[in-house]
């Protein structure tokens, strides 16, 4: 598949858009705020132990509070000396002790005690930041875990000749017995690459203890690459073409950065210095858009809705113009399948995550049912979050579950409406005005003025002089009284003074 990297650079954001074949598959936005900080490490200091929930809230320094696991936290740290506690089968430390009772957090933890954390998962709406004390740093071959003594290899690394030559690597070229583990682009790498990454890793945690043990808490102690440099370092691969950058101080920062930590990498750098936006020359722009829709055509005609709740996400297929050739059956086969892909595309594009239920179709065959779901099933295999899917029940519904590690699209790029306040509806005009009657009816008999003043936005003014009048009229004749309407610009929809005026 041919991949490349589109990054456009402002002052305000940086944009990594990924391209698989000339399409957008998945775009990262940073607008240095504290919205994305996975992978930053921090010494934190214990706010709040809750044994109810075997889970502590811990100051990083950030607007909420952190919070963690009890599987998540060590028996204990030992920063500072040459070798931290190690768990020989790669598993997380609080396991069960010596008489095989499992730990309670609250033997773990204490108020005010200061420990170093890693984020797993950036905050997302009202909940803080998940954190653990199992420390890792990724490169571009391997990831350190100074914490655990364990060697691990990326599943998509097939051959059993290259994971044992691998392993073999490893263990001849530690000095320490800090855990890795090879990402799928570690296959195939030279003796002289391993040694140099194993290098910069250790240098980096050696740094990151240092630091630990100079500050006190709440401090960040590492900060992850910025969005382009973790594009560089994760999703180009050997196979990658090009990154096409519009910003020449970055585009001379990644040539660096490839010379220093990459320098095996074959990826042409190009940069564009067009008077027009590179997102507008990649066609980005229009698919970002789409993204934020909740319906979305398909090229037969039909259609799929996207629902985000705060619990879940609802997917629903629909046929919607598309009526087939043959027979019915056959319609919905495949207005599901074109759906799927869709789906795919949508899912990954718009960072999905948590629980996703996927309405498809209902279909009377089973073996078209069966032929749906493997095609799902199939299509996500090559997405890098981990997911997981339920088989299809017999009126269609697939649910699954996909890794959430950092906000949506929607929620980087949107925010709640003023009017609705994220309900997905405003009350009708014709529910407004009819509001605006009865509070008109119940001030009637204690006004004293002759006249009703009523201020609302220019929306509904235009409303009731053109749609109302009638209504208007009638109710002037059965009070005695004048109603005049003003529009206000400044108001929403929904807003509305009543006063009395005298002629």
């Amino acid at each position: 598949m041919f991949k490349e990297l589109v990054v456009n650079v402002t002052e305000q954001e940086t944009r990594v858009a990924l391209l698989e074949d000339g399409n957008i598959a998945e775009l990262f936005v940073e607008r240095g705020d504290d919205s994305n900080i996975n992978g930053n490490i921090y010494k934190g200091r214990v706010q709040r132990v809750l044994p109810g929930m075997q889970a502590a809230f811990v100051d990083i320094g950030l607007n909420q509070a952190a919070f963690i696991y009890v599987d998540d936290v060590q028996k204990k740290q030992n920063i500072g000396e040459n070798e931290p506690p190690f768990s020989e089968n790669g598993n997380k430390e609080p396991t069960p002790d010596n008489t095989g009772r499992q730990i309670p957090i609250e033997e773990l933890l204490r108020e005010g005690q200061e420990l170093m954390v890693e984020v797993v998962k950036s905050p997302i709406g009202t909940k803080g930041a998940r954190i653990t004390t199992y420390i890792s740093l990724p490169g571009r071959y391997l990831v350190l875990m100074p914490n655990v003594d364990h060697i691990g290899i990326s599943k998509r690394i097939a051959s059993e000749e290259e994971r044992t030559r691998l392993r073999d690597l490893i263990r001849d070229k530690r000095e320490v017995s800090y855990g890795y583990i090879f990402r799928t682009a570690g296959e195939g790498i030279a003796e002289d690459q391993l040694k140099r990454e194993m290098d910069l890793l250790v240098n980096s945690w050696e740094n990151i203890k240092k630091r630990y043990r100079s500050f006190s808490a709440p401090y960040r102690l590492h900060r992850d690459l910025t969005v382009t440099f973790r594009a560089l370092r994760d999703l180009l691969t050997q196979e990658a073409d090009r990154l096409v950058i519009d910003n020449k101080f970055g585009y001379d920062s990644v040539n660096s950065f490839i010379r220093k930590i990459m320098p095996e990498l074959k990826v042409k750098i190009e940069y564009h210095s067009e008077p027009e936006p590179l997102f507008e020359v990649f066609n980005i722009e229009g698919d970002i858009t789409r993204a934020l829709k909740k319906k979305v055509w398909l090229k037969s005609g039909g259609y799929i809705v996207i629902e985000q709740t705060e619990a879940l996400t609802s997917i629903d297929v629909n046929t919607g113009r598309y009526v087939g050739k043959r027979n019915f059956e056959e319609t919905i086969v495949k207005t599901n399948l074109e759906a799927i892909r869709e789906i795919i595309v949508q899912v990954r594009l718009r960072n999905i995550g948590g629980i996703i239920i996927l309405d498809f179709i209902d279909m009377e065959n089973l073996e078209n049912r069966v032929r749906v779901f493997e095609t799902l099933r199939e299509g996500f295999r090559e997405d890098k979050c981990r997911t997981n899917i339920l088989p299809m029940s017999e009126i269609g519904l697939v649910q699954m579950t996909r890794k959430r590690v950092r906000k949506s699209l929607t929620r980087m790029l949107c925010e709640e409406c003023p009017l609705c306040y994220g309900d997905g509806y405003t009350i009708s005009r014709r529910s407004i005005a009819q509001k605006i009657y009865r509070e008109i009816y119940r001030n009637a008999r204690d006004m004293m003025g002759d006249i009703f003043s009523i201020k609302m936005s220019e929306e509904m003014a235009d409303y009731l002089h053109r749609e109302e009048a009638n209504t208007i009229g009638a109710i002037e004749y059965r009070l005695g009284k004048k109603i005049e309407v003003y529009p206000i610009r400044r108001f929403h929809r929904e807003e509305f003074e009543l006063t009395e005026k005298f002629k």
